[in-house]
């Protein structure tokens, strides 16, 4: 059965559809390593490579168990985190096609190295919140609120759809990141709450369905930025 991280602190309802979609459900436990809004956040704590994922130490501690009982492959990193930007974002980078997206200043040595084995071009960008910032479609497309990434993947003929900022919840701030409130589930793009409440929900939706992916969303509740999604095929 192939897994999902998933902040424990998700809404149920997204979890239910994830364990009846066939995933096993593994929780991002909340830690005091970093500030609240972000404690239990999936890409705080873990970057995805391939398919190899890279964990904190203050995370890994936590669901180590869980990790080898689902016989999930893992690397521990090499730094421990900071409470607050830009030693709390070691870990938000981005993996898609050929290429690893981050601000390079701050990436995680063993993160880093990761991407250099497998041969990728690195793209090094201003925001460190990157994995947060992007939904990734596919690994030619993705859709984005910031500027500053946009421009740079333009230049790497990547397909940016470029979205008004905002309109996704995140505690103690005034917004949060659609890309944290998404992850991409076999040919689905998941998003954490009601995406039809977003006012570029139909750029968002037929850009999507352009690339020939499905969009599942929960209408029972607000979008929500949690760290991202990631699933691990075992």
């Amino acid at each position: 059965m192939n897994s999902v991280l998933i902040s424990e602190k998700a809404n149920p309802i997204i979890k239910e559809y994830l364990k009846n979609s066939s995933y096993n459900v593994i929780n991002v436990k909340k830690t005091n390593a970093v500030y609240k809004a972000v404690s239990s956040h999936t890409d705080i704590y873990i970057c995805k490579v391939g398919e190899e994922i890279i964990i904190a130490k203050e995370q890994l501690k936590l669901l180590q168990k869980d990790l080898e009982i689902n016989k999930i492959k893992y690397e521990e990193g090499a730094s421990l985190l900071g409470y607050s930007y830009p030693s709390n974002i070691i870990y938000n980078a981005v993996h898609m096609g050929n290429y690893f997206i981050h601000n390079t200043k701050y990436t995680d040595a063993a993160v880093l190295d990761s991407a250099h084995r497998k041969g990728l071009k690195i793209l090094h960008v201003k925001q460190g919140y990157t994995n947060c910032s992007l939904v990734v479609i596919d690994d030619d497309s993705v859709i984005t609120s910031d500027k500053g990434l946009s421009r740079v993947l333009k230049m790497y003929n990547i397909d940016v759809l470029e979205i008004q900022q905002g309109s996704v919840r995140l505690e103690g701030f005034e917004y949060g990141f659609l890309g944290g409130a998404s992850g991409k589930i076999g040919n689905t793009i998941l998003f954490n709450g009601n995406l039809e409440h977003h006012p570029d929900y139909m750029k968002i939706k037929q850009f999507i369905d352009r690339k020939g992916f499905d969009v599942k969303y929960f209408t029972d509740y607000l979008l929500e930025d949690i760290g991202s999604i990631v699933t691990i095929n075992n």
